[in-house]
């Protein structure tokens, strides 16, 4: 039987659910890597274009190009200021739809865990970028307890529940994206953790965002309201969270950049 594949098809829900976390780590990536301006981008799983957003108002590039396997986030990305220099198109992230050597930097947003191949993902990050080019990627620490759903996803799993994942969680490690990234044949690789924090105004403004991830959705959607209770009450203890009051929650990214040998 083939496992469950996550579906991330709404733009506007993304954008609430993980959008917002990905611009506060994407800001904190952009300033580790430091690129010149009037670079050739690729943005691969561009999903709503969060990322590609600031890519467009922060890096000055000459181009960029979105790729996304999901029809409703690319249409959100289309809607985005950014769309006045950046493409969206769809596509895989394992059989890119540009020629070698096409551009001048290749970035993952919150991406790598969910290609079922890393290392295909790789070597096509590799495969369009030119000589000096650079690749990159962050990911939540999926394993290590760095993902902002975590609170409610551990208290499913505790409730004998089995909410979908990403394919290759363990592609999220600092210790697998360095032999990604140096198997590639990329060169001066370096990594980082990135921590970020978000507030909610309160308990039910955190539930609300977090119920619109596919991972969390569905299976709350089979659950009796006894058990969606339950399952509140004890997130609502794990965050030792006063129902009136705001929250604050802390999340961890690994990143990895190297460059493609001149």
């Amino acid at each position: 039987m083939n496992e469950p594949i996550l579906r991330f098809d709404d733009g506007a829900a993304y954008e609430q659910m993980m959008g917002i976390w990905s611009r506060f780590a994407g800001e904190i990536f952009l300033d580790w890597l430091a690129p010149p301006p009037g670079l050739r981008w690729i943005d691969i799983g561009c999903g709503n274009g969060a990322f590609t957003e600031l890519l467009v108002e922060r890096c000055a590039p000459a181009e960029v190009q979105g790729i996304d396997p999901s029809d409703g986030q690319l249409a959100y990305a289309r809607n985005r200021p950014a769309a006045r220099v950046a493409s969206f198109l769809r596509g895989d992230a394992m059989a890119l739809p540009f020629p070698a050597g096409r551009f001048d930097a290749a970035v993952m947003a919150l991406v790598i865990a969910f290609v079922p191949d890393p290392r295909k993902g790789v070597a096509e990050m590799v495969r369009v970028i030119g000589p000096g080019g650079i690749a990159a990627t962050y990911i939540w620490d999926m394993l290590g307890g760095g993902f902002p759903l975590d609170p409610i996803l551990v208290e499913m799993r505790a409730m004998g529940l089995s909410p979908t994942r990403p394919p290759r969680m363990e592609a999220s490690q600092i210790e697998m994206l360095r032999g990604l990234w140096t198997g590639a044949g990329l060169e001066a690789v370096e990594t980082r953790e990135i921590t970020v924090q978000r507030t909610f105004a309160d308990f039910d403004d955190f539930w609300t965002s977090c119920a619109k991830a596919p991972s969390i959705g569905p299976t709350l959607a089979a659950m009796s309201a006894g058990d969606v209770a339950k399952l509140k009450d004890s997130v609502r203890t794990r965050l030792a969270a006063d129902s009136a009051g705001p929250i604050t929650r802390t999340a961890r990214a690994n990143a990895i950049k190297g460059r493609l040998p001149k």
